[in-house]
Order: structure tokens, then sequence, then C-alpha cells
């Protein structure tokens, strides 16, 4: 079932369709019952790829027998290249596919990637001659040839289904709750919640479990364990399939996006008209009976920014049909409107995802020179300490929606106790502190290790990853819920997409300040912060103290842009009472726009 590329822009109510095309049931299809389906494949798929990034250092160094700088720089571009990669699920989904079918196509992309690393894992012919990366470094070999060609290649099967699932998951999931309905709507903001309590077990699980497996069992295993793991979310996915309510494609969804910049740009002569009740409404016949301002419905109020934008909605043609890319409805004008709003908001949380990329990288292989051993015959594997946040917030995230949602919504009388912007801000202000603790904890460690001969506890380390742990259930969760409602039908996977981007451009600029701290630092007479195998000789604590700095400003700069943000008035939560109020003001509002028109 797909609609014309300018049906963004119409005022019709959406429908929801089975998996056959059928319009949807309320009491068969929908709620919390098919979002469990749903949260199973994101329980297990995160617990198969975190299995992977986390520990990938580890694999890229000790087997590819690349660099610590360079194995690092691999790592960040692989989780980067995953996230930047969502915008084509979102896309895909939106446009053709649905969100359905896109997760089960790359699904199995992303499944075949991981038994292809199990493979090469396994098979010491696929994989350069062993070599102590940590005594004899300068001598080991490099992959190459045939063996970078088959690592790489999985790597980058994976990254395109793991970034096609991630948007879906997330807008399957929330479409299941019809918006509507007051009591739904309350539970879409305790299934993000809970998507992302789902997202903590499945970390939990791979940093513990599957990790302590790659250590113990070696690499071809852990991939392996990751590949089941990826199967049972496939089972869980598929096991939903009668229950889901889908939402229909739409065409292209940048065709109506392109369409009002042609036409502002094309009609950019023209003044825009003081009653903006002159404006073109809809390019479709609609009856008036259905003009409403409900969740359902895909009709926005006009507003006072960008009004440049606004020229794309006047109309210079009487009683003639203008093409679509010489005029546009409110409603098409003001979704873009909403685009290029949320891009600053966006951006502010790019330094927070770089902060991300080091507890990945550098913080493990600062474990890595720590005492592991916790007990007799029992040593921590270093990527395992990114485990300790998630084993806090597996009792926080409930905490969270049981006990500080319910006393803030009766404060605030929102559904989700504090909006999504003030959650993402609380995220980035506590996420600072987490490099400040890494930059503390470093310099003790390296002073330790040069000038007592001393190892300390690997558990020095555990602060940095609590404190941002504890900044992402606020960011992370806060900046999905935003763009999800900030978003109509049709383009709700797209713009989750987009906050996935977020980690890709974080991960991608740790390697750009990776390169350009050590080209800067580097002399003559000695390397760069970040260009030595060996922590004791580079300055971690340094580049700990940069990005410590970053994120403070970064959080001032989200302050600004936060609060110069204005919600659009038709996507604010209205209650019953109020829904019929606006329901008649839009149907009076209607017939005066007709009268003009006929004028």
């Amino acid at each position: 079932m797909k609609f014309d590329g300018d049906s963004m822009s119409s005022i019709v109510e959406d429908v929801s369709v089975d998996w056959r095309g059928r319009p949807c049931k309320a009491q068969k299809h929908g709620g919390m019952t098919s979002a469990v389906f749903v949260l199973g494949l994101q329980a297990f798929e995160m617990m198969a790829i975190a299995a992977v990034g986390n520990n990938l250092i580890t694999y890229v160094l000790n087997e590819m027998h690349f660099s610590l700088s360079k194995s690092a720089n691999i790592v960040t571009n692989f989780i980067g290249t995953v996230f930047l990669l969502s915008l084509v699920g979102g896309f895909l989904s939106d446009s053709y596919l649905g969100s359905f079918w896109t997760m089960l196509i790359f699904g199995f992309v992303e499944l075949f990637g991981f038994i292809l690393l199990s493979i090469q894992a396994h098979l010491p012919q696929l994989r350069p001659p062993h070599c102590d990366m940590a005594s004899d470094g300068d001598n080991c070999l490099e992959a190459k040839g045939y063996e970078a060609l088959i690592f790489f290649l999985a790597l980058h099967l994976v990254a395109l289904g793991s970034g096609c699932l991630k948007p879906n998951i997330i807008s399957l999931g929330a479409d299941q709750f019809r918006k509507e309905d007051s009591n739904q709507s309350k539970k879409l903001a305790t299934y993000f919640n809970i998507a992302y309590f789902a997202f903590c077990m499945g970390e939990l699980i791979a940093l513990t479990l599957l990790v302590w497996v790659q250590t113990h069992s070696g690499m071809d295993v852990g991939f392996g364990v990751s590949a089941a793991a990826m199967v049972m979310g496939m089972i869980s996915l598929i096991s939903g399939t009668l229950l889901y309510m889908n939402k229909p494609t739409r065409g292209s969804i940048f065709t109506p996006i392109a369409q009002v910049f042609v036409a502002a740009m094309t009609k950019r002569k023209q003044i825009c008209p003081s009653n903006v009740q002159m404006l073109h409404v809809s390019q479709n016949n609609v009856p008036n009976q259905i003009l409403a301002t409900s969740a359902n419905v895909n009709n926005l109020l006009h507003t006072e920014k960008f009004r440049f934008l606004d020229k794309a909605c006047i109309k210079i043609q009487d009683g003639e049909k203008e093409s679509p890319w010489r005029l546009c409805s409110v409603t098409q004008v003001e979704q873009v409107k909403i685009i290029i709003s949320v891009i600053p908001i966006f951006a502010c949380t790019i330094i927070f995802n770089t902060i991300l990329a080091q507890l990945q990288t550098f913080s493990v292989q600062q474990g890595s020179t720590m005492n592991t051993q916790i007990m007799k015959g029992f040593k921590i594997p270093p990527a395992s300490l990114q485990s300790i946040p998630y084993i806090m917030l597996i009792f926080v995230v409930p905490l969270y929606e049981t006990v500080f949602v319910p006393i803030a919504r009766k404060i605030t009388g929102k559904d989700s106790g504090i909006t999504p912007l003030q959650r993402v801000g609380i995220g980035l202000f506590v996420a600072t502190f987490s490099m400040v603790a890494a930059a503390l904890v470093e310099k003790k460690r390296r002073i330790s290790a040069l000038h007592s001969n001393e190892t300390v506890c690997i558990f020095w380390i555990a602060p940095q990853f609590l404190i941002f742990g504890l900044s992402e259930m606020f960011t992370a969760v806060g900046l999905i819920e935003f763009f999800y409602k900030q978003s109509l039908e049709g383009m709700r996977s797209f713009l989750t997409a987009v906050t996935y981007c977020s980690y890709s451009f974080g991960f991608y600029l740790s390697s750009i300040l990776v390169s350009l701290v050590n080209r800067i630092t580097s002399t003559s007479s000695h390397s760069g912060w970040l260009s030595d195998n060996d922590l004791n000789k580079d300055r971690l604590d340094l580049f700990y103290w940069m990005l410590a700095a970053l994120s403070l400003l970064n959080f001032c700069n989200y302050l600004f842009w936060s609060s110069y943000y204005s919600y659009n008035p038709s996507l604010l939560p209205v209650s019953p009472d109020d829904q019929y109020h606006e329901q008649d003001q839009a149907r009076e509002t209607s017939k005066y726009m007709d009268e003009c028109s006929r004028v």
C-alpha cells in the first residue's frame, strides 16, 4: 500500500495495516504485546553487535596486527559506519519497504557478516601469522590482501545490517501504540524506557558472558555466539508478524522536502501574506470533517519561524492547479521547518558520542595495563569493564520509570515526566564528569607505572563508565523520543535514523581528533600524545582533559539551542477534552479557508 510522494502534505488520517496490507484491528494488532517481539530483537541484536564492537580492538590489534592508533580508528570507523548506515535503513523503510520488511532483509545481512567473521577467526590461513604485538609488535605482519579483504567485507556486512535495523527497531516498536489513545500515549513513553532496558540487558550479557567466551574460548567461538544471538533475535521478530501494526510506505521522503525548497526559491520575490490563513493548506480536496490536530492526522499548524519557506505556500494561479514543485501545503512546509530546527539539537550530541568512542577503545586498552585479577584464578577481561554501567542501569532504568516519572508527571503534567530536551541536557552535562574521572585515573595509573612500578587495580576506571552510563540513559533515550515525536507519519524511521547519525559523527570525530592530536603534539624529539602502542609513553590523560573541556563547551552550546527551539503546536500532546475543542476549531478554519478560496 503506497501513496504518492506529495502525500506527506495531505491532511489525511493514517491507517495502519497488517503484514498483508489489510487495515489493522484494535483488538488484535498493536500494543505492548506486539512490541515485546520487537524488544526481543532489540536485546539479541544488541547482544550480538556489542560483543563484536566492544572487544573488536583486541581482535584487530592482536590478530590482524594493526597498530594501536590504527586499531582504534578501525573500531571507531566501524561503529560510526553502523550508525551512518541507519540513514539507509530509515529511508528504505519510510519510502519503499516498511519497517518490518527492512528489518527482515537486513537482519539476515548482519547474520551473514557474523558468520564470515567467525570463519576467518577460526581458520589460521585467513589471518596473518601469530605474533605477540605487546613484545614484538614491530616485527608482526599486518593483515593485507585477501586477509584484509575478508575482514573488512565481514565488518561492512555487519555494519550494513545493524545500521539498517537500528532505526526500524525503535520505530516499529513505537508504531504499535496509537497516539490518539491517551492511555497508549503514556505507554509510548514507557516503551522508550523499556527499549533502553532491553538495550542495557543485551549490552550487559555481551560485555560479561560473550566477552568472557571470546577471551577464554577464542574469538571464533565468540563471533559464533554473536551469530547465534542474531538468529534468536530474528526468530523473535518473525514470531510477532501476525500482530504488528505496520505503517504504509509513501514513496520517496525526499521529494516533498525538495519541493518546498524549489517552490520557495521559485517564489522568492513574492511577499508572504500577513494573514497566514491565506496560505495554501493542501494539494488535495479533503473533506472538512477529517481535519484535526490529533496525533494520528498529518496536519501541522503554521509557525512563524523560517518565514522564507512560507513562500512555497503562496498560490499565484487562481483557478488553476499548480505543480507540486511550485505550490506546497502548510503541513509540508512545517515538516521541513521541523527538520531544520532539530539540526542544532542533533549536532550538540556529537561530542557526547565522541566520549563514548573513548570508552570503547582507549579505556579498554587502559584497563589492559592494569591489574585485572579480582580473585585467585579469575581475571576480568578489560572489555567487560563496559558492563559496569549496564549493571547499574538495569536497576536504575526501572526505578526511573516507576519512581521518578510518576512523581515528575504529577509536577509537570507531562507523560514522560520531563521533556525530551530536558532529558538530553541532563545527560550532556553529566557526560563531562566522565572524562574528568578518566583523566584523573589515567594520571594516577601512569604515575604508578612509571615512578613506583606498580599496577593499579582495574576497578579504578569504573567511575568513568558509571558516570557515562548514567548520562547515556538521559541523552540517548531523550534524543530518540524527541525526534520520534517531532516527525509526521511516513518520516519517523528516517528521523529516528538521524539520531543514530550522532553516534556515527561522534565516532568519526574521535578518529579525526586522534589524528589531529598526534600531528599537533608530535615534535622531532618526541612523538604525539597517542602515537605509541605503549600507554605509559602516551599522554592519554591530557587527551581526556581536552575532551572534558569540549564537552563542557558543548553543553553550553546546547543550552542556547534548546532554549531557542519551539515545538509545533500540532505535535504537542492534548487531553481528550481539548482534542474535541481543537477539532471544532480546525473545522471552522477549514470552512473559512474554503470561503477565501472561492473569493
